[in-house]
């Protein structure tokens, strides 16, 4: 046996660590994490569900906790997407950003799986591939709250009450302001 042919196959024998690193990054399946999706997914698919209906006097979540100012849904619940509740925080962002210290709350957050299969597909061979994160919101719960800062700048209600109808244009239910 050569030299070169006992060298070749011990280095087939024990890869490098960098390189096992780099081939068990790329067989792994992962989602695209961003802030509007969860870090850890128990079921990867779940069934789609029906708007939770409070029964029983509850009124979790139809209150405000943290801000002085909000968007509670007041027609049907229905389900709300990630894409659209990242679009109504950015336009109360853009709007806000000239106030220092402004805060921002969302309340709901996307945490179901949405997996879709292709149009004219036969029946059977699973459930489809993931498809987007959303949430089922009912009636009466507080999607977005917000506040100004107590040391720094005060937030007026007509500033408020703008963003907020920004950030409804935005989602497709109906909702009312808050305060």
């Amino acid at each position: 046996m050569s030299l070169l042919a006992a060298f070749r196959r011990c280095s087939l024998a024990t890869p490098l660590p960098s390189q096992h690193l780099l081939t068990s990054s790329i067989t792994r399946q992962t989602r695209l994490a961003t802030k509007f999706a969860p870090t850890y997914v128990r079921h990867p698919r779940v069934h789609k569900g029906r708007v939770p209906i409070p029964t029983g006097g509850s009124i979790k979540g139809t209150t405000l906790n943290h801000g002085e100012y909000g968007i509670r849904i007041r027609g049907d619940g229905m389900r709300i997407t990630a894409k659209q509740l990242q679009a109504a925080e950015t336009v109360m962002k853009r709007k806000l950003k000239v106030i220092k210290g402004v805060k921002i709350w969302m309340r709901v957050f996307p945490d179901m799986p949405v997996c879709v299969k292709g149009n004219e597909t036969r029946m059977g061979k699973g459930k489809g591939s993931f498809e987007y994160w959303a949430c089922w919101v009912p009636t009466g719960r507080v999607l977005f709250e917000i506040a100004g800062e107590p040391g720094g700048a005060e937030l007026r209600p007509e500033m408020a009450r703008e963003a907020l109808r920004l950030a409804a244009d935005k989602l497709p239910v109906t909702v009312d302001f808050i305060d």
